[in-house]
Order: C-alpha cells, then structure tokens, then sequence
C-alpha cells in the first residue's frame, strides 16, 4: 500500500487523569515532547498526519499538522477521537496511535498495510504476546509452542475510512468500546512479537523510567 493513501492519527484527546491531569502529549521525556517523538517516527511511514487534541490545541498546532478535537467536549475516548480523525481525513485509509506511546515501531504501517490486504480486511489491529493471564485486553488462543496468547492493542490500527458512517452511528446509538466496535467488523489482529514498543505512558513513574532508558 502506498503511503500516500495513508493518514496518521495521533490521539491526544485523553484526560490524562493517571499523569495526575496534565497533558499527555506535550510532557517530556529528556527533553522532546511524547507528541513529537511520535511525530518523528510516524511521519516518515504515511502521507500526512493529523492530531486529535481537546486541549492545548494552539501548542499541538504549533508542531505545524492540522489539529482536530472531538465533536463534543465530554472527552468521550479514543473512538471520539477517532471519528474525528475520519471526519477530516482526505486518504483511503487512516492509521491511529496515542501519543503517550513515544516509541513506535518503524515498520508499524508497513506491517498493518501488508496485513489488511492480505486478509481482504476493512480493519488491522496491533496485537502483542501476553504470557497466558496476564493482562486485561482480549485475548485469541494460546500459541502452544510459546504458551503465549495475544492482547489486542486496538489503539494502534489501521482502517479503511469508509467505516466514517459505520462508527457515527455506533457512537449516536451510546457504544464507547473501541473492541466491541471493531470486532462487528471486517478485521485482523496483527501481531507484534515485541511489546515494548506499544507500552503506553500514563504516570510519572512511567515518565520518568522512559528517561532513563532513553
């Protein structure tokens, strides 16, 4: 898949209530934002960005991208935010991350594309191994070699845009869960052997250890 048909979505919508209410994307790990380090490896892999912000938004525009908040104010999630990615979004096809996930993998896009097309999918997911138990995400079976399931990780994913209505109606009729959205859907878990790349940042202590294993 071409990556001029792709639109990056980073996701920043969020309360950030467990980094004490601050903004997650504009703290700093030694120095560069989380927004920019996401920035800095996603925008090589796609043809365009997008921010989805409700908050701060004169700082995220700064980093010079369109910058879209939510089409209402009660900061309903990531599929809010999501829909507000669709709404703008002039490619085929749209790729979402959070911005408090600052290091991304270089190939993510290349890997979700290759997925989707090969499944006939309308949906590719990033899913990671879990040790079996672990976790809270949904899980498909265990892999018997490794004793390992998968955790789905819908945050990161890539979508046909045509889905915009789709998920207008799912979220006008009171759905908020990203997983029983997509999971009506035409998709595909993609997994990811390694799932440090995909660790969010939500605490200080998560601020702070990234900076010191930079």
């Amino acid at each position: 898949m071409q990556r001029n048909l792709i639109t990056g979505l980073i996701l920043a919508g969020g309360r950030g209530s467990r980094m004490g209410g601050v903004d997650k994307g504009l703290q700093r790990i030694n120095n560069r934002s989380m927004v920019a380090r996401v920035m800095a490896t996603l925008a090589p892999q796609v043809g365009c960005l997008l921010i989805n912000a409700n908050r701060n938004l004169d700082a995220y525009a700064a980093l010079g991208v369109p910058v879209w908040p939510d089409a209402n104010d009660d900061f309903a999630g990531p599929l809010a935010g999501l829909l507000a990615g669709l709404q703008h979004c002039h490619t085929s096809y749209l790729a979402t991350v959070p911005c408090d996930s600052p290091f991304l993998p270089t190939n993510l896009i290349t890997t979700l594309s290759e997925a989707l097309e090969s499944a006939n999918a309308d949906i590719a997911i990033v899913a990671t191994k879990v040790a079996t138990g672990v976790g809270t995400h949904r899980r498909l079976e265990p892999d018997a070699k490794n004793n390992h399931g998968m955790q789905a990780q819908p945050v990161f994913m890539l979508l046909n845009t045509n889905l915009v209505d789709d998920l207008t109606t799912y979220l006008d009729e009171g759905g908020r869960k990203i997983e029983t959205w997509y999971q009506r859907l035409n998709y595909v878990e993609v997994l990811f052997n390694d799932e440090m790349p995909f660790r969010n940042i939500n605490t200080p202590d998560d601020l702070r250890e990234a900076g010191n294993h930079q």
